[in-house]
């Protein structure tokens, strides 16, 4: 401790720690608040272009259970944002192939793969519908049928999700995108 840290008297240490809690729950509290419209990331796609059974489906090659959907369209496609938010990662992933994640409201990740390119950055904040990239088959998806992985992950666990299926405690974090688009 350096002699100014010393030299502070205990009720301004404990006002610094209840400011910065406060601000904290503050934080966390305005993501909740912010509204949350999804649409279907895919230009054009309807809820007829994917199996909502394959949420959650097993065996569904190496990461065992499949926790998202697969949009189906043509290679070239636009990919949008499915609300708004800000880009915290662009780039590759070896399954994933070409991926772009977005913090949106309510703290959750929308994760979107395969795509042949993306249009956006690290740190890019996107509106409802801006481009995101283009539907591909890059990652693990190479040379199969062109789609959108379309997955949303939330930061903040919702325990009572979790059951005793295949990775079943992964469900506090993993939100059924059907649900969610299909409620749009």
């Amino acid at each position: 401790m350096s002699a100014k840290e010393l030299a502070r008297p205990p009720t301004a240490n404990r006002t610094v720690a209840r400011r910065t809690g406060t601000g904290i729950l503050l934080v966390l509290l305005a993501g909740y608040l912010l509204p949350e419209r999804l649409l279907i990331p895919v230009e054009g796609a309807t809820t007829s272009d994917w199996n909502e059974d394959t949420f959650w489906y097993e065996p569904w090659g190496a990461s065992g259970v499949h926790k998202g959907i697969d949009i189906f369209a043509p290679k070239g496609k636009r990919v949008l944002a499915a609300t708004g938010g800000l880009v915290i990662f662009d780039g590759s992933a070896s399954r994933g192939g070409n991926i772009v994640l977005v913090l949106g409201p309510k703290w959750r990740v929308h994760y979107y793969a395969h795509m042949g390119s993306t249009s956006v950055g690290f740190g890019n904040v996107l509106s409802r519908g801006d481009a995101v990239g283009v539907v591909g088959d890059s990652g693990n998806a190479k040379g199969k049928q062109s789609h959108l992985h379309y997955v949303i992950l939330s930061i903040v666990p919702y325990p009572w999700r979790a059951d005793a299926s295949t990775q079943g405690w992964k469900k506090m974090f993993y939100l059924d995108p059907n649900t969610k688009l299909r409620a749009r």
